[in-house]
């Protein structure tokens, strides 16, 4: 963890540039803010708007969760093939939140790899997809931190040094 964190403020998939390892980075570091206390307001909008936080987007305040957000929307753009606007609006709509959280997985997701899936990707999927809601939580607090969703894409347990002491409550990422 960095302190101060330090937040991209732009994540979005023309931010991400892939090496010849197709290993992801993260680029245009133009709208990083480095957090300090007490400094978590802009005064005007710098991102990619259907990738910011609705918190960063309404009341401009800036935190490493409106991150978090922008990683789920790009995750979900991954595996869906396309930009997930009309899901996320669904997921944060009230009304439509449970008509969203029914859908089943295997019709939001990119329909140009072979169908039906091979059982070594359905597994990267469905934990891609777990995660990437859990990131568009519309409460920031709810949301995992980036260091939780990257040990969890890496098949890594956040707690496994701490298996002792690990509470229930802990296990709950969204």
């Amino acid at each position: 963890m960095v302190v101060p964190p330090i937040i991209h403020c732009d994540i979005s998939s023309n931010n991400v540039l892939l090496d010849s390892q197709y290993e992801a980075h993260v680029s245009d570091f133009w709208t990083v803010k480095i957090l300090k206390p007490g400094s978590h307001t802009w005064t005007e909008f710098a991102g990619t708007f259907g990738y910011a936080a609705p918190e960063l987007a309404q009341t401009m305040e800036v935190t490493e969760k409106c991150d978090v957000f922008s990683f789920g929307v790009l995750s979900l753009e991954v595996i869906m093939g396309k930009h997930p606007g009309n899901f996320i609006s669904s997921l944060l709509s009230s009304p439509s939140a449970k008509i969203a959280y029914n859908w089943p997985l295997i019709d939001v997701l990119d329909e140009r790899p072979p169908q039906p899936p091979k059982k070594s990707i359905v597994g990267d999927a469905i934990l891609v997809a777990s995660l990437a809601v859990s990131c568009l939580s519309e409460t920031p607090s709810s949301r995992p931190t980036m260091e939780v969703s990257k040990m969890l894409m890496t098949g890594k347990s956040p707690l496994a040094d701490q298996f002792p002491m690990i509470r229930l409550g802990q296990l709950l990422y969204h």
